[in-house]
């Protein structure tokens, strides 16, 4: 199973070794999905988590202990059909291939079960056909 949720470390947790403990500890497979970490500031994580359910759940219990924000996420990737002029700016940032052009179309093609919800293909898009749920 997989989980995507956003940490919020205080300034004093950021030294820890979070994804070390998640895979050692929880046996949790942890994929870096944007990080917001530097001394003596407030740290922000996106991770994509996966592992057994009951691990994951006790792996997120674990961090709530450890005096770390854990937000559940479920955004997603919505695109404008009718704004979207297919200039294929959005598919060079995107790192999962999520979007593509259609080689024959060259139309935007939009892959929801690769998108991992890295946000980089909202500011390329020139025409704001790219947006988030939340």
């Amino acid at each position: 199973m997989k989980k995507r949720v956003t940490l919020t470390f205080p300034q004093l947790s950021i030294h820890m070794p979070i994804t070390y403990r998640l895979a050692k500890d929880f046996n949790v497979a942890a994929n870096i999905i944007r990080a917001q970490v530097a001394p003596n500031q407030v740290g922000k994580l996106v991770l994509e988590l996966s592992g057994d359910i009951d691990q994951l759940d006790a792996a997120v219990e674990w961090m709530k202990t450890q005096n770390i924000d854990v937000c559940l996420t479920s955004r997603e990737i919505l695109i404008d059909e009718n704004s979207c002029v297919d200039c294929g700016l959005c598919t060079g940032l995107c790192p999962t291939e999520a979007l593509t052009l259609e080689p024959n179309t060259f139309r935007l093609n939009f892959v929801r079960l690769r998108c991992i919800v890295c946000e980089q293909c909202i500011p390329a898009c020139p025409v704001q056909a790219i947006s988030t749920n939340l």
